[in-house]
């Protein structure tokens, strides 16, 4: 048997292949820069399903911030948990390159919770600019698409039409956001979780010019600086690629770029890749 986890900051989507059959779940994200392996321990033994936890020949784990320095913290807590021959952690970054461009070089990209981009030589992660995060970089990500939402809101950028309407759908006041904010774990699943009201609102000029500006900024800062940009297809996954995929690809093409797969789960691609 093998399992395939790929994980982002929000939710972790499992899969189980034992021969033709497939059984996919989902838990938690799991993130090293966020938790600890006891709390990642922690996740897998309330969340992950009864009587699934049986001895696997190999565990493929594809984590946001499972860099070199930090993917220990999830190995230790997958060796902890299960029982398993051999366990991989890799990043989501390879994941979402092996899922989308298979064999073939591309541009792999990650617009979720968080964001990430690499040049991928058809084998291995050629080259990649640091994502650094929602605080100092995750261009086009969930958490700063909410962040800029945020900030414009509370310094009086928006309509009254739009301020009412997110205040009215999130029954929190001013105050009680700054403090889920500042003051609660895990910010930037909170300012991700905003986007469903930006889908809702995408329409609105304010709104679309917001997550066409941000889109922008993650091709600026991140694409345009891979010399093979303009000439290989651009390839995405994750919730805010997919679910803002027209407006995505409008800023792709504006600046002279080829787009490719959009999705926003690599897993299934992520079993096809293992299972050849």
């Amino acid at each position: 048997m093998i399992l395939i986890a790929d994980s982002g900051s929000t939710k972790t989507d499992w899969a189980i292949i034992s021969g033709t059959n497939i059984k996919k779940f989902t838990t938690s994200g799991i993130n090293p820069f966020y938790l600890n392996s006891i709390e990642i321990s922690q996740i897998l033994q309330d969340e992950f399903p009864d009587g699934l936890k049986n001895n696997f020949a190999n565990m493929w784990f594809y984590g946001a911030g499972c860099t070199p320095e930090k993917k220990n913290i999830v190995f230790q807590a997958l060796q902890t948990s299960f029982n398993s021959l051999q366990i991989n952690v890799e990043s989501d970054l390879l994941g979402t390159a092996r899922a989308l461009c298979g064999n073939e070089k591309g541009i792999a990209c990650i617009l979720g919770t968080g964001s990430n981009s690499c040049y991928y030589n058809g084998t291995s992660i050629e080259s990649n600019v640091s994502p650094l995060g929602y605080i100092l970089g995750d261009e086009g990500s969930g958490a700063v698409l909410g962040k800029r939402f945020l900030a414009d809101l509370l310094k009086n950028q928006l309509s009254n039409e739009i301020a009412s309407a997110f205040f009215e759908s999130i029954a929190l006041t001013p105050a009680e956001l700054l403090h889920r904010i500042y003051r609660e774990p895990l910010p930037n699943r909170f300012m991700a979780s905003i986007t469903p009201f930006l889908k809702k609102w995408e329409s609105n000029q304010l709104i679309y010019n917001l997550i066409h500006d941000e889109f922008n900024r993650f091709i600026s800062r991140n694409i345009l600086q891979y010399p093979q940009s303009s000439k290989i297809l651009i390839h995405f996954s994750g919730s805010i690629a997919f679910h803002f995929s027209a407006i995505l690809k409008d800023v792709l093409l504006s600046n002279h770029l080829t787009p490719g797969i959009i999705v926003k789960n690599p897993l299934d691609s992520l079993i096809d890749y293992h299972t050849r």
